[in-house]
């Protein structure tokens, strides 16, 4: 089974948040084993990098306003790619400070959207595409 790693900046606070997450990290169990990697905000991007960059396994996908736009069918085809190839996954959430260069080098950037959203609610958006993606490539409706 696929491995996917999320590495977080960020604690989840509040209670809607870690439900949220929590139902979809149920959800992907019949298509992965997800694993989610909280590490602490620190005062600058920078600082967070070197942690981050500890975590980080495999194909690396650092979520970034600058990086590809995909639709939910592209995003489930190249999901799909690196599944087949074997790839452990880790997608990088930073926090409201951003991501170092450092950490952008080491990733491909992928962008979900223009607008920035808070790093908790990007959370619950990322597991919500990666089950939405397992559901395209298995052909079922949910996506629609």
């Amino acid at each position: 089974m696929i491995r996917i790693r999320l590495v977080c900046v960020g604690k989840l606070k509040e209670r809607y948040w870690r439900e949220a997450c929590a139902e979809y990290a149920k959800r992907l169990t019949r298509f992965c084993k997800l694993e989610i990697c909280e590490l602490p905000e620190r005062a600058s991007p920078k600082e967070e990098a070197e942690e981050i960059l500890r975590n980080v396994r495999g194909h690396v996908i650092a979520l970034a306003v600058e990086g590809k736009k995909r639709s939910s069918e592209e995003f489930s085809a190249d999901l799909k790619r690196l599944c087949d190839a074997g790839a452990e996954i880790t997608f990088v959430i930073g926090s409201s400070c951003g991501l170092d260069a450092s950490v952008k080098a080491r990733a491909e950037l992928v962008s979900f959207s223009d607008m920035t959203f808070p790093h908790q609610m990007f959370r619950v958006i990322l597991l919500e595409q990666l089950y939405r993606a397992f559901m395209i490539a298995c052909g079922s409706e949910y996506h629609k």
